[in-house]
């Protein structure tokens, strides 16, 4: 019986030892379970573009008793985290396709450029493609480059003393056909444009002809698009052009209209016979050698800066150089590197001394070199930032440092959504519902960085009226000085120094009672301006008080604009 009691007690304090270390695991179990779930990162699942956080946490209870221990897993409910939504669209503006797939870091070269990557494409807002779904990873990634290029063409620059059968037989030594070819004053070198006309790959080919003794460089022909909305049907109708107060252009107009001031407009055909541009065209140049009619794009462009009728523009008696480099008569228009070139030799060879060139395409040599060649004689250039989206990166020609880049506002002095950024930004300006002329007498109601661009060189223009000698540096100081700031306090990415005050900048220039080149003998000065100006009911448009509460002294916004 002893024995028996002594095996009993010894099996007892057994079952009690091992009872108490099950206890003491059980419970340190459950005490590790919590630290997990306190301290554990939430698991984070990352989109395209989008974070999103999962929305449920699971955690783990451990029950402890005499019977079996057992654990049950409950689902708690997370509040879904706040999302990154897309930047507003609105719903009655239709945008311009984007040049450039939207890419990532990773993606892009030195200059900025896409690659190639998945990418759905797209108005800059386009997410990664996934991987297919199948075995192996798969690669679906699609190359961007065609979408900004002439499939087998090459703009290349050739000897300057090659004939014209020479340099057709310098072609057909390569496989290539010649479409056209002429000597460039502007940058003093002779460029043709050629296509590939018997299949093989377009980097062999790329090679062989750079390596050819009369080449002298050979890129592709890319291509450029107007930076407005996709065709729209123009709206009759006269609603208030809001744009007008917002950069003081009546006040402005009451010490300069850009009077003879040259502006080369590079863009689609222009509507010289609607009563907002009369006699306001006094040179035009076909770089396309179209027979096409006007367009609605470059009739609203010119009007932006020279409307004198119903509506008003930036400097209503400048004269415009009509350059059409974007081909049609509606829809969409694109054209290429080699007839901005001569483009842009015209405007530079016919005394422009603004170019407005509210259209984008990506970094091209040729016309980089174009550009500083064209700065380099003293034109202002002002470009469309482009309508690609906050994703995109940077457009050209508007990129260039030679270019005054112009991003779009709206109403309420909001970056319009589809407008680009980036510190090469210089100006923003009203760029949403922005009503204009459209071909066959018509009018318009559109959006785009183009029209920005367009207000943009009307202001230039009254500043050179008010001193033609204005060096393109001083100019774009001046509107940058005396720019109403947008945004963030200071210069930023969205709207580069502000919204250009045309009063502001006007006062800032002294008077040069000097005769601009362009009003010379045989001056093409309307005789009806000062007529138009007197009649009632023209312009019934307001103009606050200079001293108001909401305007700001210029020498307080150029001290301003000094400090940032």
């Amino acid at each position: 019986m002893t024995r028996k009691s002594e095996s009993k007690l010894r099996t007892a304090a057994y079952a009690s030892s091992v009872g108490a270390a099950l206890l003491l695991a059980a419970c340190l179990g459950v005490e590790v379970a919590q630290a997990q779930a306190i301290m554990r990162t939430p698991t984070i699942s990352v989109p395209s573009r989008t974070p999103t956080i999962t929305p449920t946490v699971t955690a783990r209870a451990v029950s402890v008793g005499p019977g079996p221990r057992t654990i049950t897993t409950t689902t708690v409910a997370r509040i879904p985290s706040a999302r990154i939504g897309p930047m507003p669209v609105l719903p009655y503006v239709r945008y311009s396709p984007n040049l450039y797939s939207s890419c990532t870091a990773p993606y892009r070269d030195a200059d900025g450029e896409c690659l190639a990557q998945p990418n759905a494409g797209g108005e800059g807002g386009g997410k990664s493609g996934k991987k297919t779904a199948g075995k192996g990873r798969g690669n679906n990634t699609r190359v961007v480059v065609n979408q900004r290029i002439f499939p087998g063409e090459f703009v290349a620059e050739i000897d300057g003393g090659l004939s014209v059968t020479a340099a057709d037989a310098l072609a057909r030594r390569h496989g290539l056909a010649r479409l056209a070819s002429e000597n460039f004053p502007l940058i003093g070198a002779t460029f043709g444009l050629f296509r590939i006309t018997d299949g093989r790959p377009t980097e062999t080919v790329r090679r062989e002809f750079a390596a050819d003794g009369s080449v002298r460089s050979v890129q592709p022909n890319f291509r450029y698009a107007l930076q407005d909305q996709k065709s729209a049907v123009p709206v009759e109708g006269d609603p208030a052009q809001y744009a007008l107060a917002k950069l003081r252009l009546p006040q402005a107009h009451t010490l300069a209209h850009g009077a003879n001031v040259r502006v080369a407009v590079i863009d689609s055909g222009i509507d010289a016979k609607h009563p907002e541009l009369a006699n306001s065209i006094s040179d035009n140049f076909d770089a396309l050698g179209s027979a096409d009619g006007p367009h609605v794009h470059g009739t609203g462009i010119a009007g932006a800066i020279v409307a004198h009728a119903k509506l008003m523009g930036g400097a209503p008696e400048a004269r415009i150089i009509a350059i059409r480099a974007f081909g049609g008569t509606t829809g969409g228009a694109e054209s290429s590197s080699y007839i901005i070139l001569r483009s842009l030799n015209y405007a530079a060879e016919h005394g422009a001394q603004i170019i407005n060139m509210s259209f984008a395409g990506p970094k091209d040599a040729v016309i980089e070199r174009a550009i500083a060649a064209t700065a380099a004689r003293g034109l202002v250039l002002i470009a469309a930032a482009g309508n690609a989206g906050a994703k995109s990166p940077p457009l050209y020609p508007a990129a260039n440092p030679n270019v005054i880049a112009v991003s779009a506002t709206d109403q309420q002095d909001k970056l319009f959504s589809a407008s680009n950024r980036g510190n090469y930004i210089a100006l923003a300006a009203p760029g949403v519902d922005i009503f204009l002329p459209a071909p066959d007498g018509k009018y318009q109601m559109t959006s785009g960085t183009s029209f920005s661009a367009a207000y943009v060189s009307g202001v230039a223009a009254l500043l050179l009226e008010r001193n033609y000698t204005l060096k393109p540096e001083a100019l774009r100081m001046t509107l940058a000085k005396t720019a109403r700031d947008l945004g963030s306090p200071g210069r930023d990415d969205l709207f580069g120094d502000g919204e250009p005050d045309a009063y502001a900048a006007v006062m800032a220039i002294p008077a040069d009672s000097t005769t601009p080149v362009a009003a010379a003998p045989g001056t093409t000065k309307r005789e009806d301006a000062d007529k138009r100006r007197e009649e009632p009911g023209i312009r019934a448009i307001e103009q606050p008080s200079l001293s108001s509460a909401g305007d700001k002294a210029a020498i307080s916004q150029a001290d301003r604009a000094a400090t940032r």
